[in-house]
């Protein structure tokens, strides 16, 4: 073999080797998953927004009037003209 076969040969196992690792890596990707899973989505803040408007006929003021219609973190949203305003939205 030539020294740039092995040298790539190298290459790829090391980075097999270290894929392998980070998918056996259980707990580190559990909590990853969760605190992606507990952050709301624009989406869901509009959604949200539009429940609140069904509900009680004219839009929310600010996000703590709806809280109750959707489960997540919704710190880093807004409501800027009857909209949902942050990560994610257009």
């Amino acid at each position: 073999m030539h020294v740039p076969h092995i040298a790539v040969a190298a290459a790829v196992t090391l980075s097999v080797s270290a894929v392998c690792y980070s998918q056996f890596d259980t707990k580190r990707a559990e909590q990853q998953a969760r605190t992606v899973a507990a952050q709301a989505t624009c989406r869901a803040v509009d959604s949200a927004i539009v429940a609140y408007v069904g509900v009680h006929g004219d839009p929310p003021a600010s996000t703590a009037q709806i809280a109750g219609y959707l489960d997540g973190d919704i710190t880093a949203y807004r409501i800027v003209r009857g909209r949902a305003a942050g990560p994610g939205c257009a």
